[in-house]
């Protein structure tokens, strides 16, 4: 194992933006530049009068250069704030997941009892395939995924993570 890869992090930061055209591109490439990967990004707008939006990005890093990534990004001019959700403490995250998987006979039927054990809805269904719809936290979906490509998974489609801190404070 290299050096780089044991100091590395999972951090979800959450970046409060002017909804303006570009800061997408801006912020990605703050990441770009510097060869580190965005392992989820969602944006939503968080305004009443759509000014501003919420960027949660799941990166992994040496904490050096979370750090510097989260002060470059407070020095980009369209951006309020950024929080590191892992360093700040608890946090809830989850995401949604749309999880295709072809099967018949007792493929079909391990299939939809472990739907029902990881609590996935089936949203489409025809005699060869069902579309499980599943929401929570990313390990769930990432162990659901890997029980369903044992039984026929053919295509997985995810929104990201969406990311908030626990409690009455606000991020």
């Amino acid at each position: 194992m290299h050096i780089k890869e044991a100091q590395s992090e999972r951090h979800v930061l959450a970046i409060t933006v002017d909804n303006e055209a570009g800061i997408l591109a801006k912020i990605a490439g703050l990441f770009t530049a510097r060869g580190y990967n965005i392992d989820s990004l969602t944006v939503a707008d968080i305004a009443e009068d759509h000014a501003t939006s919420r960027i949660t990005i799941v990166t992994n890093g040496p904490p050096a250069v979370i750090d510097q990534i989260q002060a470059q990004l407070e020095r980009l001019v369209p951006v309020h704030k950024v929080i590191d959700l892992t360093e700040e403490g608890p946090h809830v995250e989850r995401e949604l997941a749309l999880i295709k998987v072809k099967g018949t006979g007792d493929n079909r039927i391990e299939a939809l009892r472990l739907a029902e054990i990881f609590r996935a809805q089936v949203v489409d269904v025809t005699t060869s395939s069902f579309i499980f719809e599943l929401t929570g936290a990313p390990d769930k979906i990432d162990n659901f995924i890997a029980l369903m490509r044992e039984l026929g998974l053919v295509e997985v489609g995810r929104t990201g993570v969406a990311g908030m801190m626990r409690g009455a404070e606000g991020a």
